[in-house]
């Protein structure tokens, strides 16, 4: 549910490595951080505020002027509010992760189930669309190509990223898939026409498992 009280359209996807996306939001509308932060701030969905309230809320604030001071050499304004929410998402960046290793070189980092479904991840044709240093989140593209996926509208889509995907359910951009197993089963069916078998479904978990990294020494867990 919104800010507002109604249905919010869109799964909200994770903050971590969004500074890796070539676009914002589900359906890529945003071409920066600074244009994300601006539109949650400001939609009665999400924040339901506006930058002109929350600056006056801000200066109110003795502690905060001064640490806007000190790092802006000003108070508390639109602009560097902003930029201190969009320094601060850049720093979430999750790095580690066991593929992360693997590609490093350290052969041991997968098991060979989880190299398995990384073999299967390409061959299948996932790394098509999940691609890049962020494992997706760099093109748009059509879901429900061969069969329906999730709610039909939109139906373009900027693919997300794959990184810490095993900590961030629900899944879809709608939220309808509860488990990483049913969103690989869906995905396969819907996009590559493929009917996985269950030891496919694990190795491809399994792998998708790996994606998840590290932030500031700890491992990324999603809500208990």
């Amino acid at each position: 549910m919104g800010a507002d009280g109604t249905e919010v359209p869109f799964n909200t996807p994770t903050i971590f490595n969004s500074s890796l996306n070539f676009r914002f939001g589900w359906e890529g509308k945003l071409r920066t951080m600074e244009s994300d932060v601006r539109a949650s701030l400001e939609n009665p969905q999400i924040m339901g505020g506006t930058l002109s309230e929350i600056t006056a809320k801000l200066n109110l604030d003795a502690g905060l002027r001064a640490s806007f001071a000190a790092a802006y050499g000003r108070r508390p304004d639109a602009d560097n509010i902003v930029d201190a929410l969009v320094s601060f998402g850049r720093t979430l960046v999750t790095p580690r992760s066991k593929f992360d290793r693997w590609l490093a070189g350290d052969a041991a980092a997968l098991s060979a189930e989880e190299l398995d479904g990384y073999h299967l991840f390409k061959s299948l044709g996932c790394v098509s669309c999940h691609q890049g240093v962020n494992v997706g989140g760099n093109l748009f593209e059509r879901h429900g190509i061969f069969y329906p996926l999730a709610s039909p509208d939109p139906v373009i889509l900027r693919v997300p990223s794959l990184r810490n995907v095993a900590t961030t359910p629900p899944y879809f951009h709608d939220g309808s898939a509860p488990t990483l197993e049913d969103a690989v089963r869906k995905m396969a069916r819907a996009q590559l026409n493929a009917k996985l078998t269950d030891p496919q479904v694990g190795a491809l978990v399994g792998y998708l498992n790996t994606l998840t990294g590290e932030y500031r020494g700890t491992s990324v867990r999603g809500a208990p």
